[in-house]
């Protein structure tokens, strides 16, 4: 993940992501499907190819399945945003550090990751990752500001800022997920927002969400695996700032206020009823210093997270409820305290 990240936008496009993810299935249990620009045009993802109409690479939707045993079980769908380069668009970016932003595809290269991860580990649970994957650069095909495009979902969006275009390919990722894939949950990744660096800087992801138990168990491994998490809020309240005068809704609210939060709010217009949370890795995709086990550049932030997350929910066999143990100090408890645990629950029942 952090070698697709630190690589340059002229080597990593959407078609090499997609390569890479077939050859990771090649040589894991995995299962590769990849959706073209054809695809995405019968399936009506207009927010995907709106996105890309200003680029001569074309789309990708990356789909990867590990699905233990065959299974059919409904599954946790990962979403990671994929784009390998993002100028803004029409809203261009200042030239500043415009570099980084071959960084951009950051959740994507999360996803690829934890898909690989899960795989070698033989998780027990059927994990579904999906990468939508595009470049964001001007041209006179490119999407401009006040057009209205047509989600898959249905749902019209105006645009407001092209710039805000990583909401617009996971919107139709999960409105596909939603729609073809029944998943019991899903968890998208994405380097959203710049408000969300300006929020909570480099020590932490912003996430939101309409799943609750999942993000209790993100936070828990969250400190687990040092890939720390802040919940934010995501109120109906924000919703009413995404409303569009001649769409149902426009990509980006009025102002600065609540940038990362609105970014969210716009993200649950297609996730339906299906649990879900966001996060927002902005802040966390890189860095400009090494530590001790990160060199710098890209982090690679979201896969321990992802796979210790993954780890904590109940196996697919069981019927419990996802909960997670918090022993007295806040903190997952140990195997010590977990056998203590288990002892008085055997007295209890006897």
């Amino acid at each position: 993940a952090r070698d697709l990240s630190n690589s340059p936008g002229n080597d990593i496009n959407p078609s090499y992501l997609a390569k890479t993810a077939q050859k990771m299935a090649k040589r894991t249990s995995l299962k590769c499907n990849i959706l073209s620009r054809d695809d995405m045009k019968k399936l009506k993802m207009g927010c995907l190819l709106g996105v890309a109409q200003g680029s001569v690479q074309p789309p990708v939707l990356i789909m990867l399945d590990h699905a233990p045993n065959g299974t059919a079980e409904s599954p946790v769908v990962l979403v990671g945003k994929g784009i390998t380069f993002d100028s803004g668009g029409i809203s261009i970016k200042p030239a500043a550090n415009m570099e980084d932003m071959k960084m951009d595809m950051s959740g994507g290269a999360a996803v690829l990751g934890a898909m690989q991860a899960l795989a070698e580990l033989e998780h027990p649970r059927r994990v579904v990752g999906l990468v939508p994957a595009s470049e964001n650069l001007p041209s006179g095909e490119a999407v401009k500001p006040g057009d209205i495009i047509r989600a898959m979902s249905g749902k019209t969006v105006e645009v407001i800022n092209t710039d805000a275009e990583g909401r617009l390919v996971l919107a139709d990722a999960l409105a596909y997920a939603v729609e073809h894939l029944k998943p019991e949950r899903m968890i998208d990744l994405a380097t959203l927002t710049g408000a969300v660096v300006v929020a909570l800087g480099a020590h932490a992801t912003g996430m939101m969400g309409t799943d609750e138990d999942m993000m209790a168990i993100l936070k828990a491994s969250g400190d687990h695996t040092a890939e720390r998490v802040w919940q934010l809020p995501l109120f109906e309240d924000y919703s009413k700032q995404i409303k569009s005068d001649f769409a149902d809704i426009k990509n980006v609210g009025a102002g600065r206020d609540a940038g990362s939060i609105i970014g969210g709010a716009f993200l649950k217009e297609f996730v339906r009823d299906v649990p879900w949370v966001h996060l927002d890795i902005a802040g966390t995709a890189w860095t400009r210093a090494s530590h001790p086990y990160i060199p710098k550049g890209a982090t690679g932030v979201g896969i321990r997270l992802l796979i210790d997350a993954l780890e904590a929910l109940p196996r697919p066999d069981t019927k419990a409820e996802a909960k997670v143990e918090v022993s007295s100090n806040g903190k997952k408890p140990s195997s010590a305290e977990k056998s203590k645990s288990k002892g008085k629950a055997a007295k209890a029942k006897a």
